[in-house]
């Protein structure tokens, strides 16, 4: 369920119409944090553009300069190395608005570089926004005020959860949530083929997979108990579950996902 609070009619400018762009175009407008007609959006590519207009009946602008005259909220949504290019043409417009930035590998100290006034609060956001089971983390600018992220986190709560981090931490965030699906859909996958292995349908042993990843995530965000507790809760002494735990913590899987996440860290800090 979303969450409708410090929103206060204001209009919200994505500069950008992408996937992601749209997950929280459509998060804010089905929850009603914001109407279809206080967003705004431009984008080089029209086809996205279209899409947007067409999927969620918000205003579409020609330019990013009608955009930012337009709206409270700028959101900046593009491709990473266009950002320059977006800069330069925010640079004499943006003023003291909010900035919201969801690019990777993009400081806020970039961003405040050339929009000397603006409040500039970054996110880190992932593609399971898209079904509205997003991980945002969101990290204060040095000129963004208190009540500045208090409006981010409440729009982002729309399309999954929150956390607050420092800037100095969103490598980390990166290697985990950033870059994590995939992993777990290695992981998922990996699962699925051992039961086909073993003679179960690929399609099925997918099902299984899948749901038990989802399920498993959800009593653990949901009941308040450590992984260790859940661990204990579903493994007999002796039994099925125990042989296989005894596999897992007799391997090297421990080092194997350290190594994983620490390697996507530091080409996430060399991006950066």
């Amino acid at each position: 369920m979303g969450v409708n609070i410090c929103n206060t009619n204001k209009k919200i400018g994505f500069i950008g119409a992408g996937k992601m762009a749209s997950a929280i175009m459509g998060g804010v407008i089905k929850s009603g944090f914001a109407s279809s007609q206080n967003i705004f959006a431009f984008d080089v590519n029209q086809k996205a553009l279209d899409i947007a207009k067409t999927n969620f009946n918000i205003n579409t602008l020609t330019s990013i300069n009608d955009l930012v005259k337009s709206v409270d909220v700028v959101l900046i949504a593009t491709k990473p190395f266009v950002i320059d290019d977006v800069l330069a043409e925010l640079k004499d417009i943006t003023g003291s608005k909010l900035v919201i930035s969801i690019l990777a590998g993009v400081l806020t100290k970039k961003i405040e570089s050339v929009l000397n006034e603006a409040r500039v609060v970054r996110v880190m956001p992932n593609t399971p926004a898209f079904v509205k089971e997003g991980m945002c983390a969101i990290c204060k600018g040095s000129k963004a005020q208190s009540e500045d992220v208090d409006f981010v986190e409440s729009m982002l709560k729309n399309i999954g959860k929150t956390v607050r981090v420092d800037e100095s931490k969103i490598d980390i965030v990166t290697a985990i949530s950033g870059s994590g699906p995939a992993f777990y859909y290695y992981i998922i996958d990996l699962m699925a083929c051992a039961g086909e292995k073993l003679g179960l349908d690929y399609e099925t042993c997918l099902m299984l997979s899948a749901q038990t990843a989802l399920g498993s995530a959800k009593m653990m965000l949901e009941n308040g108990q450590s992984p260790d507790e859940l661990i204990t809760a579903v493994t007999t002494p002796g039994g099925c579950t125990a042989v296989g735990n005894d596999v897992l913590r007799n391997s090297d899987i421990e080092a194997i996902l350290d190594k994983t996440i620490k390697d996507t860290m530091e080409k996430a800090k060399a991006l950066g």
